[in-house]
Order: structure tokens, then C-alpha cells, then sequence
């Protein structure tokens, strides 16, 4: 193929393409460069949503300048087609990485991670949520750098976002956050979610949540707990596995507060990992550990027969007792970096977090304080077990070890739940899919009727109860259907040359009316100047359309001039009569 955009960006060939659009190979003729160009399918061009979408995606992109995000070159468009010019980036996809290789090695998933990590911290300090982290939109290069992407429905935001169409939640179902599946609102920790997810994925070889629709996927991300990784893979690090549950807890409070939070710890456990290698991590327990380390102890303090021999018949004792000191100073080292990870509850010691279900806020504060552990109140949360007001939930859970200094999020019960019927109107019934729905919410799918509306056949156009009114639950919703309508839409015809309108009143459905014509000083001679229906009022498919042609310009009659009945003034000689005047 060949096409040349703007006079300046050749396609050569198409390399990809999501929902939204299809991604070429192309090459920018004025700078000598190729590119990647990102077109905007042709069902979305006249969709005012996407479009905004589509050049949002340039807009915020364009002013981020990062290694591990994907530099967007130009926005542009010509004739139907948008289009952006992006970074052409020689790699693939994160998401042919998992499929093939995963479980990956989780030093490679850390690394993977701290870099998109990197790239969202910058973006989250420009106030842009990318929305739709998904290894998909992650590409790898050749020598293993990580490059986010496709930014297409990132908003630039003060402090958070609510979801604009609750009906048409926006994002990858797989690795939504549950604030993104409710319909809620949406911050940076809504990112660190997402990435927890993909995270989660690289290490298992699966998404935590799968299902047989969408909405119950996004269900289970509102409903169900996450199975911890090790579960599926054995030897992941505790401390990693800690990190992946953290970044992907349901409630934001209790998430990674920021990127660079996230980052961090991600940076200690490669520091960790690097200084004392996979097996302080792999170990079970502590006992193991240690047992580990009494065996390197006694390594270095008793070293075998053969080598004694051997260098007492080469006379090299100094040279025993320098690696007998270096093995020590290895030896050493160890034990500090796990006394380190034993203060910080890594590996066990630190503080055991207590038991606060069902305390008081200042009786838990209490029992935190005689321990050295700060608090912080999250969330309030519906609870049928705790009374309103105490505390429901804890972050991290009791038993837990953490080091001296953390802290301990808490969620207060709001009471039972006050049984607020969710919003049904606008959504595509399918009777699985919403009572699905519905059993979420604690209530059940009523009577199903249908209507002929102007709505799109099979969307909800009503229901009894109504959103946001308070029911018991298992009460039974009742909602109508729209059976669609076979009225079709009038097109707009004046403007149009006769010929013009004809066509466009046959292409929509109906049949031509009369014709008739008018003089008109507007329209210019042959233009339809009237139609008998408004444009966009619906009627039934072939109703008569009768429509005015202009006759151009009224003709103006002209005027004959009239004798003049004043001929004569002081200014005028009087004519010769040939008589002579007498005296009186």
C-alpha cells in the first residue's frame, strides 16, 4: 500500500490495530525517519466521544517526555481520517511476551514493572491517568526496554476522575480496578491497580480474574478476593508477593499511595535480591533461613581435609586464612542484610499486627500506639457483621509482621448496607449479564418488558425501583426494554440541489413527496429552500416528504416614466408665441 498524509507521512504497511484504530509502519518524508501512524477506524469518525478520545490520547502523550513512554511526533487530520504519528518502536507487545514465556522469572517481571512504574510517575505528576494499563499497550524493545503507550482515553485531572458514562465504563475489563468497574471514581491508584494486575500475570502466566462476559469479570473484581501468586507459581518472593497484593487491595486507601511509593519498594527487593540472591527470598520460613546460614558459617569455619592438606604442603596458610576472611566478610554482610529484613518483617521479627474488627477508632489507636504502629482511617464500607461506626476491615491483617513506624489502615462499618438500587437504564440487556448484575447488589431481575422506543433495540430504557432508591434486599427490579423502532430518521435537505434531495429522501427510507417551487432571494435557483419535516424528527419508513425549490430571485417589473407635470419655472424662458403685448 501507499497513501501520503499531510503530504508528508507515507504508510507502508499496517503492524497492528486495537478497537479503536489500526496502527501503520510509516515514513516521515520531510525529517527521513520512519514512524508509526495511528489511524482512527472509520466506524468511530463521525463518534464525537471517540474522536475526543482519539486527539485527548495525542494531547496528553505529546507533552510527556520519558524513556519508558512512547513519544507521540504529530496530530493531524485529513478529510475523515485522524491520525497520530508516534515512535516506531522495534519490539512487540508485552502481551506475546506473557503468552510465550510466562510465568516469567520475577526478577525480569520487577524490572518490567519499575519501568512502566517510572513512566506512570511521570505522568501521574502531570495529572494524567492513563486508564488502561494492560500489557497490550506495553511495548518491549529488542534489548528489553518497556514503552507505555496508547494513552487513548488518559484524562488530565485536578485530583481525581469520575467516569464519564457509567453505562459504557472505559478500559480493558481484565485489569480494571474495581473503582473503574463501579462506575467510580477514578485516581492514580486506579493505574497502580491495573499494573498490579499485569504484574500479576507476568508472574502467574494468568489474569486473576476471568469469566464468561465482561461484566461478570468486572464483577468479580468488585466481589472476589485474589488468590495470592505463590498459590499458582511456587518461589515468588513473600516480599514480592506482598507488593503485587498491596498494589491490587479493592479498596484505594490501602493501595500504593503514589508510583513512586510503589517504586520503591520494587527498588529494595532488587537491592535485596542482588546482595543475598533468590534464596532468602525462597526460603519457607525463618528456620529454614537460618539453618542456611549455620551451614555457610560452618562453610567457612571448618573447610574440608583436602584442602587443608593441600596448602600445608604448598605453604600457602596466608592465602587460607584471606579466603577464610572473605567468606566471613560474605558471611557478614548476609547477616546483616537479613537482621535488616528481619526488623522490617520481611523474613519474620518485626511488630505483629493486632486484631482491631470491631473496635472503636480511638480503641484501636491505642493498641497500635503500645506497639509503635501508626493508624489511618480509609474507607467507610457496608457491614452486616460490625456495627456502624467500628472499625470492618484492616490493612495489613492481623498476625501480620510489619517493621516498627508503619502503618495500619483501617475501614469504619457504615452499617448495613442501605440497599440502594443500582442504575440499570442504558444498558444492553442480556438476562445473565444483569442478573448478574443485580445479585451483586443483593437484589434480583423483575419483570422484563419491551416498548417500541428510538433508543437502540435491546438497551434499558426503564425500571421500577429507580436508581438510587432505597429497597430490601432480594426485592425484584423491573425494567422495559427498547424493541427499537422501525421509524427512520429525516435527513436535512434544504441546501441540497433537487437532484441531491431526491436521493437522500429515497437513501433514508421514505418516498418523494410533491415538489413545488417559490421564488426565493436566499436560495440560490434549484436549491431546496423548505422540506415538510423537520431534520432528525422520526417518521414512519416511506411517509411522503414534500419539499420547495427555489426559483431564484423574484423578478422586478419595470417602472415607465411619467410625463412631467411642472414644466415651467422662474429659471425657464416662456416661449415665443409670435404676439405682441399691450399696455392696460
Amino acid at each position: 500500500m501507499s497513501k501520503l498524509l499531510a503530504g508528508r507521512y507515507e504508510l507502508i504497511e499496517k503492524i497492528g490495530e486495537g478497537g479503536m484504530a489500526v496502527v501503520y509502519k510509516g515514513k516521515d518524508r520531510l525529517l527521513n525517519r520512519y514512524v508509526a501512524v495511528k489511524i482512527l477506524r472509520p466506524e468511530f469518525t463521525k463518534d464525537a466521544q471517540f474522536i475526543e478520545n482519539f486527539k485527548r490520547e495525542s494531547q496528553a502523550a505529546a507533552g510527556l517526555q520519558h524513556p519508558n513512554i512512547i513519544s507521540v511526533y504529530d496530530v493531524g487530520r485529513e478529510g475523515d481520517i485522524h491520525f497520530i504519528v508516534m515512535e516506531l518502536i522495534d519490539g512487540r507487545p508485552l502481551s506475546d511476551i506473557i503468552k510465550e514465556q510466562a510465568p516469567l522469572n520475577y526478577k525480569q517481571a520487577i524490572e518490567i514493572t519499575r519501568q512502566v512504574a517510572s513512566a506512570l510517575s511521570l505522568a501521574h505528576r502531570n495529572n494524567i491517568i492513563h486508564r488502561d494499563i494492560k500489557p497490550h499497550n506495553i511495548m518491549m524493545t529488542r534489548d528489553g526496554m518497556a514503552k507505555l503507550g496508547d494513552f487513548g482515553i488518559a484524562k488530565a485531572v485536578s485530583d481525581s476522575t469520575l467516569v464519564a458514562e457509567t453505562s459504557r465504563i472505559i478500559g480493558s475489563v481484565h485489569y480494571f480496578s474495581p473503582e473503574q468497574a463501579r462506575g467510580s471514581y477514578v485516581d492514580e491508584r486506579s493505574d497502580i491497580y491495573s499494573l498490579g494486575i499485569v504484574l500479576y500475570e507476568m508472574l502467574t502466566g494468568q489474569v486473576p480474574f476471568d469469566g464468561d462476559n465482561p461484566v461478570q469479570v468486572a464483577l468479580m473484581h468488585i466481589n472476589d478476593d485474589i488468590i495470592p501468586p505463590s498459590k499458582l507459581v511456587p518461589g515468588i518472593p513473600p516480599a514480592l508477593e506482598k507488593l503485587v497484593m498491596k498494589a491490587t487491595d479493592k479498596f484505594q486507601s490501602n493501595r500504593y499511595k503514589s508510583a513512586d511509593e510503589l517504586l520503591e519498594d520494587l527498588q529494595n527487593i532488587e537491592f535485596v535480591t542482588k546482595m543475598v540472591g533468590d534464596s532468602v527470598f525462597a526460603a519457607s520460613d525463618v528456620e529454614e533461613f537460618q539453618e542456611m546460614n549455620r551451614k555457610k558459617q560452618r562453610a567457612a569455619d571448618e573447610p574440608d581435609e583436602p584442602v587443608k592438606k593441600k596448602k600445608k604442603k604448598s605453604g600457602g596458610s596466608g592465602k587460607g586464612k584471606i579466603a577464610a576472611a572473605v567468606i566471613a566478610g560474605i558471611v557478614a554482610v548476609i547477616a546483616i542484610i537479613v537482621g535488616i529484613l528481619y526488623v522490617s518483617g520481611m523474613i519474620g521479627g518485626g511488630v505483629e499486627v493486632p486484631d482491631l474488627l470491631g473496635d472503636t477508632t480511638e480503641e484501636a489507636e491505642a493498641k497500635l500506639d503500645r506497639l509503635g504502629l501508626k493508624m489511618e482511617i480509609g474507607e467507610e464500607v457496608p457491614s452486616d457483621e460490625i456495627e456502624e461506626g467500628k472499625i470492618a476491615s484492616q490493612t495489613p491483617d492481623k498476625g501480620e509482621k510489619v517493621k516498627e513506624g508503619d502503618t495500619v489502615t483501617v475501614m469504619i462499618s457504615s452499617g448495613k448496607p442501605t440497599g440502594q438500587v443500582p442504575s440499570l437504564v442504558g444498558k444492553l440487556y442480556d438476562e445473565e449479564s444483569i442478573r448478574a448484575y443485580l445479585k451483586a447488589s443483593n437484589y434480583d431481575l423483575g419483570e422484563v418488558t419491551y416498548e417500541e422506543s428510538d433508543a437502540d433495540k435491546g438497551t434499558i430504557i426503564r425500571q421500577d425501583p429507580g436508581q438510587g432508591t432505597e429497597a430490601e434486599e432480594g426485592t425484584a427490579i423491573n425494567i422495559v426494554v427498547s424493541e427499537g423502532t422501525d421509524k427512520m430518521t429525516v435527513p436535512p435537505l434544504v441546501g441540497l440541489s433537487v437532484d441531491e434531495a431526491k436521493q437522500a429522501i429515497l437513501d433514508a427510507g421514505f418516498s418523494i413527496g410533491s415538489i413545488s417551487y417559490a421564488e426565493s432571494s436566499v436560495y440560490k435557483q434549484n436549491i431546496v429552500m423548505e422540506q415538510q419535516y423537520a431534520a432528525g424528527e422520526k417518521l414512519k419508513a416511506g411517509t411522503k416528504i414534500n419539499i420547495v425549490i427555489s426559483k431564484g430571485e423574484p423578478e422586478v417589473p419595470e417602472v415607465p416614466e411619467e410625463p412631467d407635470q411642472n414644466p415651467g419655472t422662474d429659471d425657464e424662458q416662456t416661449p415665443d408665441t409670435g404676439e405682441e403685448g399691450t399696455e392696460s
